[in-house]
């Protein structure tokens, strides 16, 4: 489990295909004396498993599944490139950001890009936005971001300086691709609605009676 608030990003050191998984190599500027292989790391969004660590190189190893490839934006990274990383969170950790999975929902484009004073306006496309609500949470490349508009297969989200800083997120371009996540609880709740509505006796006109949605 994550909290979309990164830690630092990483340098693709190498990338090797072994029997359909990939392999991929990461130096990493942050601490690394408390994960272990068997430990989770968020790489742009994808919860991926450490497999080698080296702390005192600051490097780590990870094997990506060809299902992983083929959903996210990992099929089109190289060495060399920079991704956004975050360890799992601990459980007597802040929580800053909202609940990430690590789970890709789907890959996004960026459709805007415009400076606003300080700060940088983007818009993505997405194939769906029925998880997506205004001042909701999304997480982009593994970044937990504030849902500001929401327009169709489009939504907008502001980055502030320290953000962009951070992760690089503005310097993408038009129509480059994201990893997008859309808020778990969102999803949960209309698992749970739609198994409730389905009971005798519960319809959708009582479970809005009574505030539940």
């Amino acid at each position: 489990m994550f909290t979309g608030i990164i830690e630092c990003r990483g340098l693709i050191r190498s990338i090797e295909t072994k029997q359909s998984f990939v392999r991929m190599t990461i130096t990493a500027d942050m601490d690394l004396t408390d994960v272990k292989a068997g430990d989770s790391i968020c790489v742009n969004g994808v919860c991926l498993t450490a497999t080698k660590v080296f702390p005192g190189d600051r490097q780590f190893a990870v094997d990506i599944s060809p299902e992983t490839v083929r959903v996210t934006t990992l099929e089109q990274a190289r060495p060399g490139n920079l991704v956004n990383l975050e360890k799992a969170m601990r459980a007597d950790s802040r929580f800053g950001g909202h609940i990430v999975s690590g789970h890709v929902d789907c890959v996004g484009r960026i459709a805007e890009n415009r400076p606003v004073g300080r700060g940088f306006l983007l818009g993505f496309h997405v194939d769906s936005s029925h998880y997506l609500v205004e001042k909701g949470s999304v997480g982009v490349d593994g970044i937990s971001l504030t849902v500001n508009r929401v327009e169709k297969n489009q939504f907008w989200v502001m980055i502030i300086p320290h953000t962009s800083d951070l992760t690089g997120l503005t310097d993408k371009n038009i129509n480059d691709t994201v990893n997008i996540e859309f808020d778990m609880i969102g999803k949960y709740v209309e698992k749970f609605v739609n198994v409730w509505s389905s009971k005798p006796g519960l319809s959708e006109q009582t479970l809005q009676k009574y505030g539940f949605i």
